[in-house]
């Protein structure tokens, strides 16, 4: 008797054994960390940034699609699909909202006070009531500044170098982003500053901008374009009807000069987004966005398209292309 009693309980603890590797395959896979990535523009536009984003987190440790789940969404330049979208991240419950620019960020601040946000380059997070101070950011939000407002006057110098005869300043604002409104105005104050006047093109969406353009009728010498998603989406239109105006332009980012614009002077957008990943890794990590600082661009660089010039009839100082960080020829 005794040895059978035995043989039940060697039987039963054997299938409580056996049985535990089953009962945890059958338990559901512990969820990734999960990034809700919202791109302002379109993914071929922003390739460059998402991938030094990416192969950043790879860096620290972070493997997409292993240790952890990156959600990618495209804005497409239109800020009512970008806040579509965070309502949309919101609802998944994703452990952070990673994005380029300023501009969605003020609609990530009124769509969730909860979830963490970084910003991957706002060009002014004080002014555009991000952050209550750079060194203690408050709230959810922290990233990095692009300094747009405050590099508008030396884009208007070197411009006048290129153009000795610019007198007439065009300046292309979509007035539906707070950063870009800002931007415009410390272009504008430059602009006087060197005795030039100003045309403010005012647009909203993608059809304004080629009526924007032909209402300057030719009496424009250059045009300046203030960074928003809208622009960033169409620069290759706005490049295109430029050029047929003999317009030189200027820009904040070297992307817009690979697309036919004359020349960009600004914060390297890559390494922004690669340094967003750091920040990730740091809130991935239980640190709080209230607790880490926003910081400056390092990297800047001025891009200039020697075709575009030739084709608009421009001889480029020497000087400007000895201290050029990328001419495209």
């Amino acid at each position: 008797m005794v040895d059978i009693k035995r043989r039940e309980v060697i039987t039963l603890l054997g299938g409580a054994a056996t049985g535990r590797p089953l009962a945890a395959r059958a338990q559901p896979a512990a969820r990734l960390p999960t990034i809700g990535f919202l791109g302002s523009a379109t993914a071929e536009t922003q390739r460059r940034g998402v991938s030094a984003f990416v192969q950043r987190l790879h860096e620290l440790g972070w493997i997409e699609g292993r240790t952890v789940a990156i959600e990618y969404r495209w804005a497409e330049g239109s800020l009512d699909r970008g806040s579509e979208i965070l309502a949309e991240l919101v609802r998944l419950k994703v452990d952070v909202i990673v994005m380029p620019g300023g501009a969605n960020a003020v609609a990530a601040k009124q769509a969730t006070s909860v979830i963490p946000i970084v910003f991957a380059g706002a060009g002014d997070p004080i002014g555009m009531g991000l952050v209550t101070s750079l060194a203690r950011p408050g709230g959810n939000l922290t990233g990095l500044s692009m300094q747009s407002t405050d590099l508008a006057g030396k884009r208007l110098e070197l411009l006048r170098e290129v153009v000795p005869g610019l007198r007439h300043l065009a300046i292309m604002t979509n007035v539906g982003v707070s950063g870009t409104v800002l931007e415009t105005r410390e272009a504008q104050v430059a602009a006087g500053k060197l005795g030039l006047e100003v045309s403010t093109l005012e647009v909203r969406h993608a059809q304004d901008i080629a009526p924007a353009l032909d209402s300057l009728k030719g009496s424009a010498d250059a045009l300046y374009v203030a960074a928003d998603p809208l622009a960033f989406t169409n620069r290759l239109r706005i490049n295109t009807l430029a050029l047929g105006a003999r317009l030189p332009t200027s820009y904040n980012f070297r992307e817009y000069v690979e697309a036919a614009g004359l020349m960009s002077y600004g914060a390297d957008f890559a390494d922004l987004f690669r340094r967003a990943a750091d920040f990730v890794n740091r809130i991935l990590h239980g640190t709080k966005p209230a607790d880490i600082p926003v910081e400056q661009p390092t990297k800047f660089a001025l891009v200039i398209n020697l075709i575009t010039a030739k084709a608009l009839g421009l001889t480029m100082p020497p000087k400007l292309l000895a201290i050029a960080d990328e001419v495209i020829e």
